[in-house]
């Protein structure tokens, strides 16, 4: 009897305590982890990461990271350039049911280089379109490694959008 009782005082602790834990996540459940509430619509919402930082998305059911910026040759802002340059961050994306894959996104699309601004991963066709801060005369890439933060937008691979990499990026 004195089990029953038990079991039974330990079921309503434990669904109390879920209760506590959905209502916590409701209430922040557009907020990412950087604190920057992004738009509802799962259709076209960028999702910020800062470099390093790893977020699961659930409404795209797909853990990401972005790992690192392999480049940083954009003009600085205090400088007139020929070129505007390019800018590439090497970001990690892995479904509920897929293995992990590394992609790359740039700020210029080139294929012939292998720059690509928008690449398709597990049924989405996600587009790099903000990548900060921006390179100064007396910052360069090596001064901001480790700060540097981008712009993700999600959206829903169809026949008109479908694996396609082009598209405009805008850099702060």
């Amino acid at each position: 009897m004195i089990y029953r009782l038990l079991i039974s005082a330990m079921t309503i602790f434990s669904l109390a305590n879920c209760q506590n834990q959905n209502t916590a996540n409701s209430a922040n459940s557009n907020e990412n982890t950087t604190g920057e509430t992004t738009p509802t619509s799962p259709q076209k919402e960028i999702i910020y990461l800062k470099e390093g930082q790893n977020l699961y998305l659930k409404e795209y059911k797909m853990n990401v990271t972005f790992k690192k910026m392999i480049e940083d040759s954009r003009c600085p802002k205090d400088v007139q350039c020929v070129w505007a340059g390019n800018a590439t961050a090497e970001v990690e994306f892995m479904g509920v049911s897929t293995r992990p894959m590394v992609l790359q996104f740039s700020t210029m699309n080139d294929a012939n280089r292998g720059y690509f601004t928008k690449q398709n991963f597990n049924g989405y066709t996600i587009s790099l379109v903000e990548v900060s801060p921006e390179t100064t005369s007396g910052k360069g890439f090596k001064d901001l490694q480790g700060s540097y933060k981008i712009g993700l937008r999600f959206e829903k691979a169809t026949e008109e959008n479908p694996s396609t990499q082009r598209g405009g990026v805008t850099t702060k």
